[in-house]
């Protein structure tokens, strides 16, 4: 069965964790340890139901606030599909963790209160989605049964959150009104709102096909490790070990190694499984080359007359994750981008994101915590790397504050094409 990566966005009490409580119980994939301890806490909360939400919200802190604090990343499948599904947090606090959850995403579920409207928690995470890569997503006006299933505030908000979604250049989405507590339109239809004839939620995400054809997708394999095996026998043994980021290996390929513009073709294809012939993206492979050259970690395998760019400067845009730092021109960083590690230097900050117009805001001195700007990078080492709308892996990094080994920043590769944002 195919995969599909979900994730959870949207503002707090929007009802996220109780809309994949309800997706988890209807479908039947909630085990019965993890559904006994929901009812017993529903009970000490003098709760008159199942409170759904507590069927993710797996955190102490979460279930005495309320609120999702940590990324939870539920599995369960139906007979049609297998999902993955990150429940991110919805407060403004906890958007770096959003940004994580929905990094490897496929589609975002993004939930908006029916009773509130689109707020500035909606549209970030809508703009992070979008800079995230994510094509698709699937807009759940929730609490319906709030306002009375009335069409008029569906229209509305579904009105206003299109605009949006064409101003970050967003086609494929669909919405859906849904009461999460009841389950209406979920998994199943709801009667009581026979104005809405487009279906539920659940089999729209079973038959959505987010796959892009690898086979005119160029090759992409950044080097993890050199297989160098130290028996006798093995002496002229070596090969290169990692995860393919896009396209198709071949034997008999012809690949360039990256920086060093060097070209061979590939010998041979090992997998888990054993020999291939092929492999494609996201399988883990190591692969020998018919010539002995001096390829280490950080390098890529990259087809032959379509490879990435390699360069030691580049603009991105980063969402800024630190809360005890802010971001500023000069700041000296680590950067971590598919397996190569370097220093990196911020030599332009040309402008933050106004969320809530979408344009740039020019002249500013820093970034702060959940901050989105467009940045200059210099790095000490040559990066290969395409832009991010064109690959998310070699398009995306992160930067680490060396002091703190701390995560401060993920950065993607390139101007988003949405708005004015990033225009001169």
């Amino acid at each position: 069965m195919e995969l599909l990566r979900l994730a959870t966005a949207g503002s707090v009490d929007d009802g996220k964790s109780t809309l994949i409580g309800r997706l988890l119980y209807d479908s039947k994939a909630i085990y019965d340890d993890v559904l006994e301890s929901a009812e017993e806490v529903s009970k000490r909360q003098s709760a008159e139901y199942l409170n759904l939400a507590l069927l993710t919200d797996g955190l102490r802190a979460e279930r005495e606030q309320g609120i999702t604090i940590d990324v939870a990343y539920r599995y369960f499948a139906t007979p049609k599909r297998k999902f993955i599904l990150a429940d991110t947090p919805g407060h403004v606090q906890y958007t770096r963790n959003m940004v994580t959850g929905a990094s490897t995403a496929d589609m975002a579920l993004i939930i908006v209160d029916a009773r509130n409207g689109v707020v500035e928690q909606s549209r970030r995470h809508a703009v992070i989605a979008s800079l995230l890569g994510i094509r698709h997503m699937a807009v759940c006006i929730n609490k319906m049964d709030l306002v009375g299933y009335d069409p008029g505030t569906f229209n509305s908000i579904r009105d206003e959150f299109r605009e949006l979604l064409d101003d970050l250049n967003v086609d494929g989405a669909r919405f859906f009104p849904i009461s999460a507590l009841e389950g209406d339109n979920v998994v199943t239809g709801s009667d009581r709102m026979p104005w809405y004839a487009d279906g539920p939620l659940l089999p729209y995400l079973e038959d959505i096909d987010t796959t892009e054809d690898l086979e005119e997708r160029p090759l992409r394999l950044p080097v993890q490790y050199v297989v160098r095996p130290h028996r006798h026998e093995y002496h002229d043994y070596r090969s290169y070990a990692g995860t393919i980021a896009d396209g198709i290996a071949r034997v008999g390929q012809e690949v360039e190694i990256l920086p060093s513009g060097k070209t061979s073709q590939i010998a041979a294809i090992e997998t888990p499984d054993g020999d291939a012939q092929a492999a494609s993206g996201d399988t883990a492979v190591s692969v020998r080359l018919t010539d002995d050259f001096d390829v280490s970690r950080g390098d890529m395998i990259s087809a032959s007359g379509d490879p990435p760019r390699t360069t030691q400067t580049f603009d991105a845009t980063i969402c800024w994750m630190s809360d005890t730092a802010e971001l500023k021109r000069g700041a000296m960083l680590r950067i971590k981008h598919t397996t190569r590690t370097a220093k990196a230097m911020i030599t332009g900050l040309d402008c933050k994101i106004d969320i809530n117009t979408l344009s740039p805001l020019s002249g500013c001195a820093s970034l702060g915590l959940n901050d989105i700007g467009r940045v200059s990078i210099r790095t000490s080492t040559p990066l290969v790397c395409d832009d991010y709308v064109y690959n998310r892996t070699t398009g995306s990094f992160i930067l680490i504050d060396e002091s703190t080994n701390e995560t401060v920043a993920a950065g993607m590769i390139g101007v988003p094409g949405f708005g004015d944002f990033g225009s001169d």
